[in-house]
């Protein structure tokens, strides 16, 4: 019995760490990563949590006896625009809104991108030269040009309509970056194992290949997230993003259009700067920190 306890010790100690626990490793040793992924959370409980006990209409109300009040001036702890909305509520909802559109653009160009990258890399041949040839025609068109005369042009313009067309483009990236890992995958003895079993080829892709890059999906989203909430930002800061009456973070950020705000009014576009500014450099670290676990898994495999 006690041989048997040993041994069946000696095979826990000798089996490798999990994907998600040589991420978290990973982050522990990074302290900046580590801090970065604190701010994430606190962001994420200031814009979704916030907007929780706000009420969109009452945010988004015009008042122009209260416009232009400084920092903590009449009860308004970061002040009020030019229609007298408090500008503390609208970061929130429009901290919200930015996170909203990043996170949709991601899982809908993630999935859309995932199953074209499988089938390229794992077919290969004309099947790959066909889809890479398509991926290469729309990663050359003009992108923010044709995002700006689809938003000016569009009628019934909403915040799902700017989810499809900044996912009209960014698809691609994910597709390139999955079909490289799934040729490197497609001559690994599994697949070869699995090919002479008799299984087919969507259980050889979804359930042999994908879980074998994983923890690249994993690089792949945290890192796209921000990228996409720098596209609706800067949309919405040229006033072709999110409409004008849902708060965004680029529509804050637009305020310092006008050299005015900019010298005078810093409160209108300063808070809204800064949260961009730390949510991208945040998921940055973090997202270093997950590469690195991901190149560590993939050597031990």
């Amino acid at each position: 019995m006690k041989k048997d306890k040993k041994k069946e010790n000696q095979s826990k100690v000798s089996l490798p760490p999990s994907g998600l626990r040589i991420v978290w490793n990973e982050i522990k040793r990074d302290k900046m990563a580590l801090a970065a992924l604190a701010v994430i959370i606190v962001i994420l409980l200031f814009t979704f949590g916030g907007s929780l006990f706000l009420n969109k209409s009452q945010v988004t109300e015009v008042n122009i006896a209260d416009s232009y009040y400084g920092w903590g001036e009449a009860g308004h702890l970061l002040g009020t625009d030019d229609g007298g909305r408090d500008i503390l509520k609208l970061l929130i909802m429009g901290g919200r809104n930015s996170i909203m559109v990043g996170l949709s653009v991601t899982v809908i160009s993630l999935i859309s991108g995932l199953v074209i990258g499988l089938v390229s890399g794992y077919f290969g041949g004309l099947i790959d030269n066909i889809i890479m040839r398509i991926v290469d025609f729309v990663q050359i068109l003009p992108q923010m040009p044709i995002l700006i005369v689809f938003a000016a042009t569009i009628p019934n313009y909403n915040a799902f309509t700017l989810v499809i067309m900044i996912t009209l483009f960014a698809w691609t990236g994910s597709a390139r970056y999955y079909r490289s890992f799934v040729l490197s995958q497609r001559e690994r003895e599994y697949v070869l194992a699995s090919k002479t079993s008799g299984s087919s080829n969507l259980q050889i892709m979804f359930r042999e290949v994908l879980p074998n890059i994983s923890s690249m999906i994993i690089i792949d989203v945290i890192l796209s997230v921000a990228g996409n909430i720098g596209i609706e930002a800067s949309l919405s800061f040229i006033g072709y993003g999110l409409p004008s009456t849902t708060p965004s973070l680029g529509t804050l950020i637009g305020y310092a259009n006008d050299p005015v705000n900019v010298t005078t009014r810093p409160w209108l576009w300063v808070p809204a700067m800064i949260l961009l500014l730390v949510i991208s450099l945040s998921i940055n670290y973090v997202g270093k920190a997950l590469q690195r676990a991901g190149d560590a898994r993939q050597r031990e495999n």
